[in-house]
């Protein structure tokens, strides 16, 4: 069950408060489970619920003590049982709000105890308890990619307490000495793994290694030089084996190779004639390791470039192996025809083996073979998978980011371009993050040379596509150096090679925010480009007629424009406009980006009314005909929605004939654009000039045909549209007729509370202007006691819309009869003690109207309802003090709830409300007030007598 709860169960972000289940039906279906697991556990093991555990389950509980009865020795704020361990310490303790539970048995009491807080009980203990799941972090470290701690003893140093994540290992700040506990903090940076941070931190360590790797390579050599002597069948089988499986292994064995030659990064030099292979002497170099590998003689494989690209770059390596061969004595003993080495894989091309040994030269050669082998690689398709890992699997990307940090600016040229090029790759970007690369990218954006700036942002852009490399690119100041870059001009100085080395300052600002716009997908990025002032420069680069560069800016606030204080800046920078003028541009991906800004950014009153003033709508509009790019037409109607939240937006939108453009693309759309569709009618439908248009075009029917669904935000939109076309009759009556009323009862039952709660809204309207409301309520079996049971939810917005349905279904006295035997009073009598306005208002209209029948005045009062409603009063919500001052007028017609209400002051606060604006504000208060004085007349005559 804990790795269930670990694996499978929805859990909230670390970071954002406390960390909990989310509500979704998993998280309920195996809480369901737990709870039935534990209360039959007393039944079904009596003998194991009475063993006491070695530390108790705590969590905080809503429990009072008075629901514990025989067994527990309760007072006003704790619970004691009164079965007790070995050293007559009780196995329940309560002290309000904490409880201690220390069996099984004691767990399963409580659980029947809590009733209908069981799900909410078993939550609260499983956030806050700790499970075994392969990990030997706490869960709430487990987030955050925490796997273990390690304690090292090194015989040179103190003891190290390491911390293993998914990122690597790292330091952390130790245990503390009074309590034992970890401080998780990292101290000092991330190794990729154990050995390699032990190597780095103890001496003994390290040459201990470094001896037993030795040792390895030596038996391993011995092994391949000893003769085989296995049987020839033997022999046979393994070759048959090698066969069929050399594909998979040849590619592993060159992972695994790359990773133990390039073990040791390369010291960045300029001294290439220092850096050479001497296949002879270094038995372990990767040419010789590949020359084992094939047998000594490649074979030619079909060709995948042109004869002429092919002969050009034959010519290039002779002309490498000529400068090597001129360079140093010991590469003639190096060097060996190509015809010597055979390739028994005949399914890698011939660039492959081309590209690895392109990378023996950048390793071994002087600066200018290194030069021309970086300008011959990018002769290659380097977007072939098969080139990339070719590059790769040899150990090329160890070299190519060693040569970043060399003072040659061709060779870190070179080197940028084909990274630049490789990195679109997820494995090779997540290779290059690990190998240290984007600090050493972060730090050439100072560089005075703009062509360099340009292509480590370019590069940077194409690797930070992932967490972990937003995260390295903000650690090592990238940010505020990218966000340097969109006003490059200002900070740059001018080198002294600039034909060879220089970029347009437009060039470089591209760049930079092509780089932010990837970083941008980070919260605490988005915060630090803000920090950084990128929001004033972004808004100064909008105003470029170029759109190679306007793509990544707007893509870039688009990201951002998420966050609250953005969409304040982006206001104040007078962004809205420029994104505006842009949604007419002939480039559909600038539109498109521009179209989702302003859904970002239309979440704010201001900014749809500022779209409204520069023109915004018309082009919305007019682009809604524009079907043939989804992605496009998913932001543009995403916009529309937004936008159409506002009364005046909406009155535009039906002026440019928008609400019948949207009404057309509700079939054969993907789900993306028809929940924004969906979204935007359900906002033109509260008016009835859009409700009239939509039933005109034909909108009703797929709508209710949407209502059979899985996708939440479509079947919450769709719910939301359907309720604002059945406030028109004639809507109502197609709703009907579709049997649209039942599909939305039906979605009662969803497990998905916003999808109940606005089914429950949408209902509302179809009970008012159904024909026979009551009949056709009735009709839905076990339909009233679904909707009674829905009372017994936990969320505010479901017990709302629910109270509200009633208040409707009560309108029918048979109804209302239905649901009274089935318990609605005591269930919203358990509800009065809500503080949410909303709810409030229709939990009192709820009452108001159960009020007329039968005894349930009564039961209201019996149930202590009053007393909370006259709390109401106090509301700062006119609608909240109607609902309140009619359901206590209905109350009042009983005499234990007069009292009840006087003694709680209602008087006094109905008094003001007597002299409301609201009339029927005012006739309720009056009509309650002269109830509980007729009372009072009352009690005072039958004294008197």
């Amino acid at each position: 069950m804990g790795t269930a709860l670990t694996r499978s169960a929805q859990w909230t972000a670390a970071g954002h408060g406390a960390r909990a289940l989310e509500t979704t039906p998993l998280n309920e279906a195996i809480l369901k489970e737990i709870i039935v697991f534990v209360e039959s556990f007393i039944c079904k093991h009596p003998q194991e619920a009475n063993y006491v555990f070695v530390e108790p389950l705590e969590w905080k509980t809503s429990l009072d003590p008075s629901a514990f009865g025989p067994g527990y020795v309760v007072s006003e704020t704790t619970v004691e049982s009164e079965e007790a361990d070995s050293n007559a310490q009780p196995l329940l303790f309560l002290s309000v709000p904490q409880i201690k539970i220390r069996s099984f048995g004691q767990l399963s009491r409580v659980l029947r105890i809590a009733t209908d807080a069981k799900l909410q009980e078993a939550q609260a203990c499983i956030e806050d308890y700790e499970f075994s799941n392969g990990c030997r972090a706490p869960p709430w470290r487990q987030i955050q990619g925490e796997i273990c701690y390690v304690l090292v003893k090194p015989h040179d140093a103190e003891t190290l307490c390491i911390t293993c994540s998914k990122e690597g290992v790292f330091l952390n700040g130790g245990k503390t000495d009074d309590e034992g506990e970890i401080n998780y903090e990292r101290k000092g940076e991330i190794y990729k793994d154990l050995v390699t941070l032990l190597r780095e931190k103890s001496a003994i360590v390290s040459e201990n290694m470094s001896q037993q790797e030795v040792r390895s390579n030596e038996e391993q050599q011995k092994e391949k030089d000893q003769p085989n002597e296995a049987p020839e069948e033997e022999a046979a089988a393994l070759r048959k084996a090698s066969a069929a499986s050399r594909g998979s292994a040849l590619e592993k064995k060159q992972i695994s190779l790359g990773r133990s030659q390039m073990t040791k990064r390369l010291e960045p030099s300029l001294n290439w004639k220092t850096i050479l292979f001497d296949a002879k002497k270094n038995k372990s170099s990767l040419r010789d390791t590949q020359e084992e590998k094939h047998g000594g003689r490649l074979e030619k494989s079909r060709p995948s470039t042109s004869s002429g690209k092919a002969q050009l770059i034959r010519k290039s390596v002779e002309k490498i192996e000529e400068i090597i061969s001129e360079s140093s004595s010991e590469s003639e003993e190096d060097e060996e025809p190509p015809d010597h080495l055979q390739e028994t894989n005949a399914d890698l091309p011939s660039e492959y083996w081309q590209i690895q040994k392109l990378v023996k030269y950048l390793k071994g050669g002087n600066q200018t073979a290194t030069v021309i082998a970086l300008c011959c690689m990018q002769d290659f398709n380097l977007a072939q998978e098969t080139c990339q890992l070719a590059i790769r699997d040899v150990g090329g990307l160890e070299v190519l980011i060693n040569l970043l940090e060399t003072d040659e600016v061709k060779c870190k040229i070179g080197s940028l371009k084909i990274l630049k090029e490789i990195s679109h790759n997820p494995q090779i970007r997540r290779n290059i993050v690990d190998l240290g690369g984007l600090p050493v990218m972060v730090n050439i954006l100072d560089s005075p040379h703009k062509s360099l700036k340009c292509l480590a942002a370019e590069t940077i852009a194409n690797v930070a596509k992932f967490r972990r490399a937003w995260r390295a690119v903000r650690r090592h100041g990238g940010i505020t150096k990218l966000v340097a870059l969109l006003d490059c001009s200002q900070h740059a100085t001018e080198p002294a090679e600039r034909s060879l080395y220089e970029a347009d300052d437009g060039e470089v600002a591209r760049c930079g925010a092509l780089a932010l716009w990837s970083c941008s997908k980070s919260y605490a990025n988005k915060e630090a480009i803000r920090r950084a002032g990128g929001i004033p420069l972004l808004a100064r680069l909008l105003k470029t007629s170029h759109e190679n560069m306007l793509i990544p800016v707007v893509g870039t606030l688009q990201e951002c424009a998420s966050e609250e204080n953005y969409r304040a800046a982006i206001k104040a920078e007078r962004i809205i406009e420029t994104l505006v003028k842009k949604l007419n541009s002939e480039n559909k991906q600038l539109q498109k980006h521009c179209a989702m800004a302003i859904y970002q950014c239309a979440e704010d009153e201001e900014t749809r009314e500022l779209v409204r003033l520069h023109g915004g709508l018309r082009a919305l509009a007019s682009l809604l005909s524009n079907t043939d790019n989804k992605e496009r037409l998913a932001a543009v109607t995403g916009a529309t929605w937004k936008c159409s939240t506002s009364k005046e937006n909406v009155t535009k939108f039906r002026e440019y004939k928008a609400i019948e453009a949207l009404v057309e693309l509700l079939t054969d759309q993907p789900e993306e654009v028809l929940v924004n569709v969906v979204g935007a009618l359900g906002e033109c439908c509260r008016e009835s000039e859009g409700r009239v248009t939509v039933r005109k075009r034909g909108g009703v029917q797929p709508l209710v045909d949407l209502l059979v669904g899985t996708n939440r935000a479509l079947l919450v939109n769709v719910t939301k549209a359907i309720g604002a076309c059945a406030l028109e009759p004639e809507s109502m009556a197609i709703i009907d007729h579709l049997d649209g009323v039942r599909l939305l009862w039906s979605l009662l039952k969803n497990p998905h509370p916003d999808v109940k709660a606005s089914a429950a809204w949408a209902l509302c309207p179809c009970i008012q202007n159904a024909k026979d409301a009551g009949e056709m309520v009735r009709s839905f079996v076990g339909g009233l006691e679904l909707v009674v049971n829905l009372l017994k939810s936990d969320n505010k917005e479901v017990l709302a819309s629910v109270c509200a349905a009633i208040t409707n279904i009560a309108k029918d006295q048979e109804n209302l009869a239905v649901i009274t035997d089935h318990g609605v009073v005591p269930l919203l009598s358990k509800l009065a003690n809500t503080n949410d306005d909303t709810l409030r208002r229709h939990l009192a209209e709820a009452i108001s109207r159960c009020c007329m029948w039968g005894r349930n005045r009564v039961a209201f009062g019996e149930h202590k309802a009053v007393a909370p409603l006259v709390r109401y009063l106090k509301s700062n919500d006119t609608n909240v003090h109607r609902a309140t001052a009619q359901a206590l007028y209905q109350l009042s017609e009983d005499a234990d709830n007069c009292i009840t209400m006087h003694e709680n002051g209602a008087v006094k606060l109905l008094l003001r409300m007597v002299g409301s604006p609201d009339q029927e504000l005012q006739e309720a208060a009056a009509g309650c007030i002269s109830n509980i004085r007729r009372l009072a007349l009352a009690t005072e005559k039958a004294r008197y007598h």
